[in-house]
């Protein structure tokens, strides 16, 4: 029960106002006319004033309310390394135990888990999220459970009450951490560049000269190399193959370290070629020549080396070579000297004239084997005697001629195998469907020669009777294609249509220059945020599951699902954040989610550096959970609230009210009856005069 005298007027308190005014004038109009009852006018005007001021005693019925201590209880990485989690329970217990022997407070408790992706550990936004749900007039207190490792200080509320840390680790923890700076997103095929690596020591750690560094690029085998603690050295990389390339750095855990997750760093740099070198070799000019020059001219990262055979030897005009304004063939230069420089060889429509010599050509086809490419388009000259075919070459070549040549249209279609192949996947969308429904509305072509293609190479695209028509076979390390036309030309210029004369040239050049998106057989895997795409392509029917393997080392195995011909995916929600390795039992794949050590793990020591500032702003205090138990007293708003072994929380002594009386001191009536009185006195006083 709570009293308090207050005032209800009966009349607006402006009315108020002007009645005090006019009772004041009044008082002041007698005492200058010197009437003897001016005193008994003005007491009169005070008890009217007082009958409509209604002064009046307020009674208020209060409930007590309790005060709330807040606890933030971290349960982030970070706090689940070593003996942190049987620290966040005893001191937990702790704090629970002297919470109950305070009278009239209660405990709230908020669990901060690890944030989404890598932000850390967000215990301020937990914090203003719990400090928003409470009444700010019953907090008495908060208390952090944590190991004072906060990434999102900037988002620290105002705080109405003491706050305190309980600081969990150990006075002696000690970690190892690697750290890989200046890394590329992407870097250029043969060229060398240079890793910035240091493995540096946190905490009370032993002394260490050098620990052996792991490294390890697409999950290949490691190599292990010695590297000193706490410098930075400079580690020269070359990368190996074009597209991604994950690069993984790991240094054994040591006795004692708190953690290893920290103990590994990934770096995923993709692979790009500086300049693509084609060399074109025209055998004489024809209607379509400049196809492939013109295709190979527009890619501003593919050099063209391109000669057209103009003077072969037979031909005989008489002109003096002096009067020649025609470069000679640099041939031994070209092929035996410089070959292997070169990504891509075409022989467009060549035939054997005696100007490469069978050296030469042996040494093309030594150039596959070891990993080069050669991309023959035949015309009429296939199926003759002068043939490339019937040459070293003959040997590598996915085509044998039987030398008919037929000279009738018919469409170019892509065959089943076509496609599943990436060369050739996906052209049937390029064009809208045929008049008679029988495959893509493209151009006729008028030409095929016949040849007769081996097992093991590959038609992806069928002519006249379906006849080969574009066939694609890996020789050794390289790789070979033939085209039995030369006819692709009339896509380009649009006859009867055209066709995707372009994307299936260019497709067809990037794969023999063993671009990453156009490998037939690959297992490849996407992520956005958490989750990934896994990607199977592959020439058969059907697709085997695919194994992953987790950063703890457990597995995970899922079936793929066909998504189009030759395409297999699925998708995937990844636990948590690392290194995963894939693997279907042919292809292997390797991709890194977020960092492969966590923002939670760069700083893994204990330490209340962070939180102290804000704590010193409350008068709170910070307590190692490992020197024992902590007493909780109350303390008065604005005193110190920590000492040797306790802290303070400041009771609030809120309440709420359940009810609430109001009574008049005077009656109105009586007021008006005094005033009345004092009136006749007054006039009685002066009518005696």
């Amino acid at each position: 029960m709570n009293g308090t005298v207050i005032f209800d007027p009966l009349i607006p308190l402006i009315g108020v106002y002007v009645l005090a005014a006019l009772v004041v004038l009044a008082v002041i109009l007698a005492i200058w006319r010197r009437l003897p009852g001016w005193w008994l006018r003005g007491l009169a005007g005070i008890a009217l004033l007082a009958a409509m001021a209604n002064p009046s005693l307020q009674q208020e019925d209060r409930v007590p309310l309790s005060d709330i201590v807040m606890v933030v209880v971290d349960e982030s990485a970070s706090q689940r390394i070593a003996g942190r989690p049987d620290q966040n329970e005893t001191a937990l217990a702790n704090i629970t135990a002297e919470l109950d022997r305070q009278p009239n407070t209660e405990m709230r408790v908020v669990t901060l888990g690890d944030a989404p992706g890598d932000q850390g550990t967000a215990l301020m936004t937990a914090l203003s999220q719990a400090l928003a749900e409470e009444p700010q007039g019953r907090i008495a207190g908060i208390v952090l459970i944590s190991d004072g490792r906060v990434h999102d200080m900037e988002n620290a509320p105002a705080l109405p009450a003491p706050m305190h840390l309980l600081l969990t680790g150990e006075p002696d923890d000690w970690d190892r951490r690697l750290v890989v700076s200046n890394a590329p997103a992407f870097a250029i095929l043969g060229e060398t560049f240079n890793l910035t690596l240091r493995i540096e020591d946190q905490g009370a750690a032993p002394a260490t000269d050098s620990v052996d560094l792991s490294i390890s690029i697409d999950g290949d085998e490691p190599m292990t190399l010695p590297v000193p603690v706490g410098r930075d050295i400079e580690l020269p990389v070359q990368l190996s193959h074009a597209g991604m390339n994950v690069l993984q750095f790991t240094v054994p855990e040591a006795d004692g370290e708190l953690t290893n997750r920290n103990n590994a760093a990934v770096v995923q740099i993709n692979g790009v070629r500086d300049r693509l070198r084609v060399l074109l070799v025209s055998g004489e000019p024809h209607p379509g020549e400049r196809t492939w020059r013109n295709l190979l001219k527009s890619d501003a990262a593919v050099d063209l080396v391109h000669f057209t055979i103009l003077r072969p030897p037979d031909k005989q005009d008489g002109v003096p070579v002096n009067e020649l304004s025609l470069i000679a063939f640099p041939t031994r230069e070209l092929f035996l000297e410089k070959i292997d420089e070169f990504d891509l060889i075409i022989f467009d429509r060549y035939r054997r004239r005696g100007i490469l010599p069978n050296a030469y050509l042996e040494n093309i086809r030594n150039y596959v084997e070891q990993g080069g490419a050669v991309l023959i388009s035949s015309g009429p000259e296939y199926g003759g005697a002068e043939s490339i075919y019937r040459s070293p070459l003959g040997a590598i070549l996915p085509g044998t001629p039987t030398a008919r040549v037929f000279e009738q249209g018919y469409v170019p279609q892509v065959t089943d195998l076509g496609a599943r192949h990436p060369v050739t996947a996906g052209l049937d969308a390029l064009a809208p469907p045929a008049e008679d429904g029988d495959g893509p509305g493209w151009g006729r072509w008028f030409r095929l020669v016949d040849v007769a293609v081996p097992d093991a190479a590959n038609v992806v695209m069928s002519g006249l009777d379906d006849r080969p028509l574009l066939v694609l076979d890996r020789i050794g390390e390289g790789r070979v294609a033939l085209m039995a036309s030369d006819h692709s030309w009339l896509w380009d210029r649009g006859y009867e249509g055209g066709g995707p004369q372009l994307e299936l040239l260019r497709r067809l050049a990037h794969w023999m220059m063993r671009e990453p998106e156009l490998e037939e057989e690959a297992l490849s895997v996407t992520a956005t945020g958490q989750q990934m795409r896994i990607t199977r392509r592959t020439l058969e029917d059907v697709a085997g599951d695919v194994t992953i393997t987790h950063p703890d080392g457990s597995e995970t195995t899922l079936p793929l699902t066909e998504a189009s011909p030759g395409r297999f995916e699925t998708l995937w929600d990844a636990p948590e954040i690392g290194l995963y390795r894939l693997d279907d039992g042919t292809e292997t794949a390797v991709i890194a989610l977020g960092p492969a050590a966590p923002r939670e793990f760069e700083q893994t020591i204990a330490t209340g550096d962070v939180l102290a500032p804000l704590i010193d702003s409350t008068r709170g205090g910070i307590m190692p959970v490992s020197a024992g138990s902590v007493d909780i007293r109350t303390v008065r708003d604005g005193r110190l609230a920590a000492g040797r072994g306790w802290i303070g929380i400041t009771p609030r002594e809120a309440f709420q009210t359940a009810d609430l009386r109001i009574t008049p001191l005077v009656p109105a009536w009586l007021s008006l009856l005094l005033a009345g009185l004092l009136s006749v006195g007054a006039w009685l006083r002066e009518g005696r005069r």
